[in-house]
């Protein structure tokens, strides 16, 4: 029989680089069930961890690089995930990419094995010469009528879900925001003799961090500068040498700030010492995970949760998300004029800032929380159970593969 109050989770990456992972866990971790990650290293990233929880193991098996090699790392994994639910008997899987669809759909096929899955990134791109990318599309499919939820992180994504699966189980939109246990006190009143620290954290690509932020800079005073913190995508290998090419050419080194991606609880104290939080956003893409970023992009509300303004890209959807209810103020990202017009009226504008910034925590505090967002999923799998907790022991947590093979 399989247990009720054990959940595995299954990633084909770090599970850390998700935060939503690492909020639904300890929600249902708190909730008495026993959780294990099952995911790999990442090329990238491998300094984010999740914190400790009682309740919570993870496993992760090494990271290899695309090609023939992959596929076999691949089955290895698939294999990995069988074993463990043969031997550990979860009731729940918690399946979160594209590429464990074919391995989440093979397990809802097991009796007693319910499944969730959540899509953090929308497939955009074309199958042509992928087979495992085909197989993953179909098995998506199938799993999108076994499953018993379908996460989505923003509504135009789950509308084209829903579009291109039209028999998918209980379809549902929960934002990227953060844990009610992240959000600090409120911020301390900025004063003018002090620096203001811009902040962007995220994966450093040219479409959230263009270089026109950099120089808004050479247009405001020197006591504005710029933290950065975060990571280099495999598309843009060496963006953060020309990030720092144009600093130098610009005379801006001593007023940029870049640190290497850190575990949240790090990145959410960096937040909080900094003044304006930066969400910017290409005008134009062809990329659904671009067009379609409110509620996926956790960086607003990072910010917001930390009392932080935000400075956002001059789109519609995003106006009317935080910038018209007072949360923030908009700018065109590829005009450094106007950046800097914005982190200007700032400067000049300290208490307006200040609450702007409080506004925004007390509304994640009221409801833009993780813990509101995700009560529909948490009643689904909790629910017979409610009120069952059982004590935790270590041996339900007994790895089944090499040690070469896992690390916690």
């Amino acid at each position: 029989m399989f247990n009720k109050k054990r959940i595995l989770y299954i990633q084909y990456t770090n599970p850390a680089a998700y935060p939503p992972l690492q909020h639904s866990s300890r929600i249902l971790a708190q909730a008495g069930y026993r959780t294990v990650f099952l995911g790999t290293h990442a090329e990238v990233e491998e300094s984010l961890s999740f914190p400790f929880h009682p309740n919570i193991r993870i496993y992760q098996i090494p990271f290899c690089l695309p090609g023939w090699r992959q596929k076999v790392h691949y089955l290895q994994y698939g294999l990995w995930v069988l074993l463990w639910v043969l031997r550990w008997r979860p009731q729940w899987i918690y399946a979160s990419d594209l590429l464990t669809c074919p391995i989440a759909y093979g397990l809802s096929l097991i009796p007693g094995v319910k499944v969730i899955y959540h899509e953090h990134d929308s497939f955009h791109g074309a199958t042509t010469g992928s087979l495992l990318i085909g197989l993953c599309l179909k098995a998506r499919s199938k799993l999108a009528q076994q499953a018993v939820a379908c996460i989505l992180p923003n509504q135009g994504r789950l509308n084209q879900f829903c579009t291109q699966n039209p028999s998918s189980n209980a379809p549902l939109c929960v934002w990227n925001c953060p844990a009610l246990e992240e959000v600090p006190g409120p911020q301390p009143d900025y004063s003018q003799h002090e620096d203001l620290w811009l902040l962007y954290h995220g994966s450093i690509v040219p479409d959230r961090l263009p270089l026109a932020v950099l120089d808004s800079l050479c247009l405001l005073p020197r006591s504005v500068k710029l933290r950065v913190i975060g990571y280099e995508t495999r598309g843009y290998r060496g963006y953060i040498a020309e990030i720092m090419a144009r600093a130098s050419q610009l005379g801006l080194l001593e007023r940029l700030e870049i640190r290497e991606a850190m575990p949240r609880q790090a990145l959410l104290q960096w937040c909080a010492k900094s003044h304006i939080g930066l969400a910017l956003m290409p005008l134009i893409s062809d990329d659904i995970n671009m067009t379609s970023m409110i509620g996926a992009s956790n960086k607003p509300f990072d910010y917001l949760a930390c009392g932080l303004p935000l400075l956002v890209a001059n789109l519609p959807d995003w106006q009317a998300m935080y910038v018209q209810p007072g949360y923030g103020l908009a700018c065109n990202p590829e005009d450094p004029e106007s950046i800097a017009a914005v982190v200007n009226w700032y400067l000049h504008h300290p208490t307006e800032m200040r609450a702007m910034g409080e506004q925004g925590r007390q509304r994640i505090l009221n409801d833009w929380n993780y813990e509101a967002q995700f009560a529909v999923v948490k009643n689904q799998i909790l629910y017979p159970f409610l009120g069952a907790d059982q004590p935790l022991n270590s041996t339900d947590f007994t790895a089944v593969a090499p040690d070469s093979i896992k690390s916690s």
